[in-house]
């Protein structure tokens, strides 16, 4: 590592050539309409590659989430592998997503011996189970290391697909993993659980409310991710990039984002190369990427994708990750993840925008007449009762090594959970509240299924880009979920909490005689807001008045990482979570033990690698300024130039990294012990002290690359 190295990675990217736009000769109707799902296992290949009977038996699971018929396993089989081989596929594996994550895969062969020759042979039991050696990834405690079986357990509900790389094609079969004994391993199995514990509720709300042909349930998400992109030979000159995935030292330049010309400006012809090959990829793999911009910070980006059904929006949430990550290596650069990889500008995040209702009924846009207004109303009301009674369990969703860094910081709400609802719903709630007519209304206050609301357009208020949990219309935007994390744990909590709710509103409508349901629940919801109100703020998330106020109302104010993951263990979060299937207590425990761990370890390798680098490559750097320096100022002194400025700056630069050398000590000292909040205090003292001396150490002799180079050089 040396000013050299990194002087020529510039001069490396200055003679990237960039390559052809995949677009330029584009068949938008041939290449992009006729291709959109070409390597995914879809309705349109089952119906190929299926007799009629099976594809209905299997489109019947699909679609109901009912029992696979273990009779057309290997019919599903044998088509599955027919449609891959054609595709090239040699191998298959099942596509799994551990506790760590990221996701996981095991490549087997099609290739079986059988009788001196070979044959190509998939059977019913390879698809629907696989087994692993679980004793390898995290578990929290459910396995131990001579523990080693694990299975993993096809998901019917998400399509198969291609993944394609020059080494050649693998058929990915998404599925569950869980333990020998059953304990859920992975990301995927609570939130099909939670899942299936909030469309209960909404069946069961569509029978109450009296609705016909409502439709299946139906949970939904569009997910945001936000990501870096920087050239591979700036980043191979970082050992902190590598090592944690985002940058323990470095001094913000004197521009950066400031002058917000980088959010939505136009597109490097080198970054639209990338993205066009993403999205051709994503297409072919079914996945509906839809919007591609530049983000707030220089290098920052952004992709989005339609909503889908929210355990396949999931799945494509993480086969989307991979594919930018590829797909970025094959161009040159490095996509970083991490939430907070720049200090002092924007981070990184994943929006959650999530809605509930039917195929036909989403519950978050108000309705057309009183009755779909009524059950819009209820709806929300049960958000803001879920959102108030377990706005520990959103933080904590959201709380990682990662995550920490970046909320509160530059577009990233506050660790303090609370609901956005505009002006016009914040009114409609007030009105119904108070039992008082607004101002635009004359005679009695709203009357809940006799009422029409006011119209409420998408676009009624401003949006609040503070808060953590807003409504933006016909959903809710969850901001605070970080870029590296999987969508599986925020909508976990969010699918329970308001499971819970809803049970409780429809447990006490069930009660009443239809003569007074409307009177009954125009008094639930009366009270549920008088009761939870207090999450909501429409006001600026990020000033400190509002945390004065959060303090005042009693929300709780979770600063670090293990008082948020704490909460999870608290009696009445388990109890909701046992109760509705999502988790039992030793999976919950589990989860409690992994990600703190995981903290802890991510902790302790960024103090380790930043005490490293700080002496064997940042000390010397410095060291050799001082005495070239001091000898400069000693010869000058020598001829009679005698120039005080000039030994100031060296006293200044030889007081900096007399304390950097403490700092160093102190970090050394603390990671002797076990506590991350201290470690991470000393790292940041460290980082400070370093920054101070990279604006004043020669240019030359300064060993990494900058701000400067790495967010714009590209």
């Amino acid at each position: 590592m040396s000013s050299e190295s990194r002087r020529q990675a510039i001069r490396d990217i200055s003679e990237i050539p960039v390559t052809e736009e995949s677009t330029r000769d584009l068949d938008i109707e041939k290449d992009v309409v006729g291709n959109f799902g070409e390597d995914v296992f879809n309705l349109a290949s089952m119906r190929e590659y299926l007799s009629s009977e099976v594809f209905e038996k299997l489109w019947k699971t699909i679609r109901s989430r009912a029992p696979l018929d273990p009779e057309i396993a290997d019919d599903v089989a044998s088509a599955m592998k027919m449609w891959a081989i054609g595709k090239g596929a040699t191998h298959y594996t099942h596509w799994f997503q551990p506790l760590t994550g990221a996701t996981a895969e095991k490549h087997d062969s099609f290739l079986e011996p059988s009788g001196g020759e070979v044959i190509l042979k998939f059977s019913g039991k390879n698809l629907v189970v696989g087994e692993s050696d679980a004793s390898s990834f995290p578990s929290g405690g459910l396995r131990s290391t001579f523990e080693a079986r694990g299975y993993t357990a096809w998901d019917p509900t998400s399509p198969a697909f291609i993944k394609r790389s020059a080494a050649g094609s693998t058929l990915c079969i998404p599925t569950a993993f869980c333990s020998y004994t059953g304990e859920a391993l992975d990301k995927k199995t609570p939130l099909l659980r939670s899942i299936r514990a909030l469309s209960r509720q909404i069946d069961r709300m569509m029978k109450v409310f009296g609705v016909e042909n409502p439709g299946e349930p139906e949970v939904t998400l569009g997910a945001e991710q936000e990501y870096f992109l920087i050239d591979k030979h700036l980043y191979l000159c970082r050992p902190d990039l590598i090592q944690t995935g985002r940058t323990l030292f470095g001094a913000p330049p004197p521009k950066h984002q400031q002058l917000d010309d980088h959010y939505y400006g136009a597109i490097k012809p080198r970054v639209l190369a990338f993205m066009s090959e993403v999205d051709h990829k994503l297409w072919r793999l079914g996945i509906p990427a839809k919007t591609r911009h530049n983000e707030a910070a220089p290098a920052q980006f952004e992709i989005a994708l339609v909503f889908e059904e929210l355990n396949l929006a999931n799945d494509h949430n993480m086969i989307t990750m991979d594919v930018l990550r590829e797909t970025a290596d094959k161009h040159g650069f490095v996509c970083l993840m991490h939430e907070k990889p720049f200090a002092g500008v924007n981070g990184s995040g994943k929006h959650n925008n999530w809605s509930f209702g039917t195929s036909r009924i989403n519950l978050l846009n108000p309705g057309r007449d009183p009755l779909g207004n009524a059950m819009f109303l209820t709806a929300i009301c049960a958000v803001i009762q879920g959102v108030d009674r377990h706005g520990d369990l959103l933080r904590m969703a959201t709380a990682s090594s990662g995550n920490g860094y970046r909320l509160g910081g530059n577009e990233a709400p506050p660790p303090i959970i609370s609901i956005y609802l505009g002006d016009q719903l914040t009114g409609v709630i007030d009105q119904i509240e108070s039992g008082v007519p607004s101002p635009a209304r004359k005679g009695s206050s709203m009357q809940i299924m006799i009422d029409t609301l006011p119209p409420l357009p998408q676009d009624a208020t401003d949006r609040n880009r503070t808060s953590p949990f807003a409504y933006t219309g016909n959903k809710f935007e969850f901001r605070s979920p970080g870029a590296s994390q999987s969508c599986a744990g925020p909508n976990v909590v969010l699918n329970t909490i308001v499971a819970e709710s809803l049970d409780e509103i429809l447990s006490e409508l069930e009660t009443l005689p239809r003569a007074e349901f409307q009177e009954g629940l125009q008094r639930i919801l009366r009270r549920l807001i008088k009761q939870h109100r207090r999450i909501v703020f429409n006001g600026d998330n990020y000033s400190r008045e509002w945390v004065t106020e959060a303090e005042r109302r009693g929300l709780p104010i979770l600063r670090t990482v293990e008082e948020a993951l704490n909460t999870l263990l608290r009696p009445e979060n388990m109890e909701m979570f046992e109760k509705y299937g999502v988790f039992t207590a030793a999976e919950l425990h589990s989860r409690h033990e992994v990600y703190l761990a995981e903290y802890r370890t991510r902790t302790r390798i960024e103090g380790e690698l930043a005490l490293t680098m700080s002496r064997t490559i940042l000390s010397p750097a410095v060291s050799r300024h001082l005495s070239d320096a001091s000898g400069t100022v000693e010869k000058l002194a020598g001829i009679g130039l005698t120039i005080p400025e000039a030994g100031d700056a060296v006293r200044d630069v030889a007081s900096l990294f007399s304390a950097m050398l403490r700092a160093e000590r102190a970090l050394e000292s603390e990671l002797r012990g076990n506590d991350s909040e201290l470690i991470r205090g000393r790292l940041e003292a460290l980082r400070v002290l370093v920054d101070r001396l990279e604006k004043l150490v020669d240019d030359s002799l300064w060993p990494l690359p900058k701000y400067r180079e790495m967010l714009f050089v590209y």
